[in-house]
């Protein structure tokens, strides 16, 4: 009877340890998750403007090779499919290395 409940407190003990563990490693990654959510709210002061202008000028540029091509979406869709793609705002995510960082979308290949 009193290996039993010496092996519980033991086992009580070890499951104690692991939890306070993963408490404070909880703690940690609060820390880490507010200053990846910082760094992610000063790169999109620059990144969302810049990937706006950039969208924009593609916009521009894929409207007018449509209209010069007399309508060929093809053409269009080369340069819209790149500039119009891809992330508009920079995650925490993809600043720990998580998910990539877009700026461009994918290539346009026609069927």
């Amino acid at each position: 009877m009193v290996r039993k409940a010496i092996v519980v407190g033991a086992v009580l003990c070890v499951l104690a340890q692991g939890a306070q563990a993963a408490g404070n490693e909880k703690k940690n990654n609060y820390w880490s998750d507010a200053g990846y959510g910082t760094l992610a709210v000063f790169t999109n002061l620059l990144y969302m403007p810049v990937k706006f202008v950039y969208g924009t000028l593609g916009l521009v540029t894929g409207s007018l090779a449509y209209v010069l091509t007399v309508g060929d979406s093809d053409t269009a869709e080369r340069v819209w499919s790149p500039s119009l793609g891809g992330a508009y705002v920079v995650t925490p995510a993809m600043l720990r290395g998580d998910e990539p960082v877009l700026f461009n979308g994918p290539s346009y290949s026609p069927n």
